[in-house]
């Protein structure tokens, strides 16, 4: 199951998705429907990825994340 890792909570709107960066900093980007939107940075903490793991915005708002399941594979 997912395990929460930043402490952080993010408000989210309507109208954009939010992911993790490859930079650490969660950010949001205007899905297809908003076409006014920009995307921008969210909050300013800075998660350090780990290799194997899957990172997502919970329903809470929190950054979590899950083992990945590569069937084997690296």
């Amino acid at each position: 199951m997912a395990e929460r890792v930043g402490k952080e909570k993010i408000e989210k709107e309507d109208g954009y998705l939010y992911y993790l960066g490859k930079d650490g900093y969660v950010w949001r980007t205007p899905m297809k429907t908003n076409p006014r939107g920009k995307k921008s940075r969210v909050g300013t903490e800075k998660i350090e990825r780990e290799e194997g793991y899957l990172y997502f915005i919970d329903k809470n708002g929190y950054v979590a994340r899950a083992k990945m399941n590569r069937k084997g594979r690296k």
